[in-house]
């Protein structure tokens, strides 16, 4: 199994910005999307976020719509979530995995993930 790296998070107030990075090798060349997830705190679970398929096309959850913006440099193997306007409910650790059609797209595994806290 391959473990995507995250990095970016960080401890904001409400109304501030972070922009979250996922690099995951190969997953542009094994045509993946990119699912992010957040779980709000230990023995909670994770809940979707977004998705951005091999187009760089995005569906977001609805409280986030309008105020993250996902984005590939498929050239770095990495996807980005910028993150504006952060409530104190987007408080959690934030993962990245990449799934898709291709067969190769399940060999990764959650990774260790970056904490976003949003203080109000």
């Amino acid at each position: 199994q391959v473990l995507p790296v995250e990095s970016g998070g960080g401890s904001v107030q409400a109304g501030g910005s972070l922009t979250l990075s996922c690099t995951a090798p190969g997953f542009t060349s094994n045509y993946c999307g990119m699912h992010w997830y957040r779980r709000a705190a230990a023995g909670h679970d994770r809940e979707w976020v977004s998705f951005t398929d091999v187009d760089g096309n995005t569906n977001y959850r609805d409280s986030v719509k309008g105020r993250f913006t996902a984005s590939r440099d498929s050239a770095k193997d990495t996807v980005y979530l910028q993150m504006n306007n952060l409530k104190p409910e987007d408080t959690g650790m934030y993962f990245c995995l990449p799934r898709g059609v291709g067969y190769d797209c399940y060999g990764y595994s959650y990774g260790q993930g970056t904490q976003v806290t949003v203080s109000s």
